[in-house]
């Protein structure tokens, strides 16, 4: 027994633009930017507090 496959083909190809690597570099380079700042704001608030309990103490 034959049975016939029905199959579908699309009208027209769908171009999907690809992603490019620019943008991964541009997302990376925003994410260590914000990490860096981060690391620099916990530092300083870190530095603060221990200068603030060294005033306090003395």
């Amino acid at each position: 027994m034959v049975f016939s496959v029905m199959t579908q083909h699309a009208a027209a190809s769908a171009n999907v633009p690809t992603r490019r690597h620019r943008s991964d570099l541009v997302g990376v380079a925003y994410l260590g930017t914000i990490g860096i700042v981060m690391l620099v704001w916990i530092t300083g608030l870190v530095w603060g507090t221990i200068a603030f309990f060294n005033w306090l103490v003395s």
